[in-house]
């Protein structure tokens, strides 16, 4: 049997006037899902503990098996596995966001957010953007580290434990209040400001009606992780497929292979042929019992809050990704899982995480059901079905769906 976790981050909602009052998920084209509910499970999760905030951190900890009341130690870290940053146990890592703050406002912390990815800025610009900031601002405590897009990381020797804003949290509000208590992040918060604003690549990004990527913003800190490996826990060789730093990060620190995509960018232009194709080859040919596929798209339209684009998104994950996998595992002849769900909701309406339980669909390809529900979150309400603890939604993908 081979097992498949395709996960829309941020895909569930809430209903929408201009959508008849629908969420995005049922208000989409997903023939794919649709066809797959009928014959398998549907039900709710809850993927993110009572306490905690509702991150994708959390959240894929959740997803994969890990209770993150036990394994989480900030987000930062987890990306900092990623892009292979040596952490020490005294080190706090921290994101490092380049953001979009407003520009009217003479003081910095008059400004408004206006965007906490920067248009989903390149990664090619963002490393130059990046490379000027660390040139200014490193020193032998605070070390720069280039990830994707507008994704970063800041590692602190020695630092401290503190409380900061995740910025997609407090878009459209002034940042005065949100800002850094401890003095030197503040300090390089303000400073980056007057560095980026006038840097050549913010200039053109505004001639081309851009939005500029004019100052950092840190937050997620948190220290070095301790998590023991996913084959050890489950008994299957894993593997990771995303865009995202994160993901990557989770895939390292539990001795999972990551898989690289080309062309895979973390937003709703991203190479979905490419990560199907990589998926199916993982676990027919490619040694896997198990593949985790994450798709960005669905967040971060939320973010932007963007009822049409998340709309699409979804679209896209069904008949881009879910397609393709389910039809090339049925075509090599393989007996398979596949468990279908977001990590947390990202409601278009207020632009931010929840942690109110999300939607799954399970289909087993030797244990077919008749049913007439569709994948959505009022049908995955009514179904009856519901998995209090997130972490354990894995060992329902491994046992198999309910007669």
């Amino acid at each position: 049997m081979k097992y498949a976790v395709i996960l829309g981050d941020g895909m569930a909602d809430r209903p929408i006037e201009a959508l008849g009052n629908q969420t995005p998920l049922a208000y989409a084209r997903t023939p794919k899902m649709d066809a797959l509910a009928a014959k398998g499970e549907i039900g709710m999760v809850h993927t993110i503990p009572d306490g905690m905030q509702p991150g994708s951190d959390t959240a894929n900890l959740s997803a994969l098996g890990y209770d993150p009341k036990r394994y989480y130690s900030g987000r930062s870290p987890l990306e900092a596995f990623s892009i292979g940053v040596p952490m020490k146990e005294t080190d706090i890592a921290l994101r490092c966001n380049l953001v979009t703050l407003s520009e009217e406002e003479a003081a910095y912390g008059d400004r408004t957010i206006l965007d906490h990815s920067s248009g989903e800025i390149s990664t090619e610009e963002a490393s130059k953007l990046l490379a000027a900031v660390r040139d200014a601002l490193e020193t032998d405590c605070f070390h720069f580290y280039a990830g994707t897009s507008y994704r970063h990381l800041l590692i602190w020797e020695r630092g401290e434990a503190v409380e900061l804003v995740a910025p997609h949290d407090i878009l459209g509000q002034k940042i005065g209040d949100k800002l850094p208590k401890q003095e030197a992040l503040y300090a390089m918060m303000k400073k980056s400001s007057e560095i980026l604003s006038d840097h050549p690549i913010n200039v053109r990004r505004r001639s081309q009606g851009l939005r500029p990527a004019n100052s950092c913003w840190f937050w997620g800190a948190g220290t070095r992780p301790n998590l023991p490996s996913f084959e050890e826990m489950t008994g299957k060789k894993g593997a990771m497929i995303s865009a995202v730093d994160l993901l990557k990060g989770i895939a390292v620190a539990t001795s999972m292979r990551v898989i690289p995509v080309e062309g895979a960018t973390g937003g709703l232009d991203t190479n979905y042929e490419g990560k199907a194709r990589a998926a199916v080859d993982a676990l027919t040919t490619g040694g896997c019992d198990f593949v985790y596929v994450h798709l960005e798209g669905p967040d971060e339209m939320g973010h932007q809050g963007d009822v049409r684009k998340k709309v699409e998104a979804i679209e896209r994950l069904d008949a881009r990704i879910i397609r393709p996998v389910a039809e090339g595992l049925r075509a090599a002849g393989e007996e398979f899982r596949m468990l279908i769900l977001p990590d947390h909701p990202t409601p278009v309406s207020i632009r931010t995480h929840t942690g109110d339980s999300v939607p799954y669909l399970l289909y087993d390809s030797v244990n077919e059901q008749d049913r007439s529900w569709k994948y959505n979150e009022a049908e995955a309400e009514k179904s009856g079905n519901f998995i209090a603890k997130g972490h354990e939604m894995i060992w329902h993908l491994f046992n198999g769906t309910k007669n």
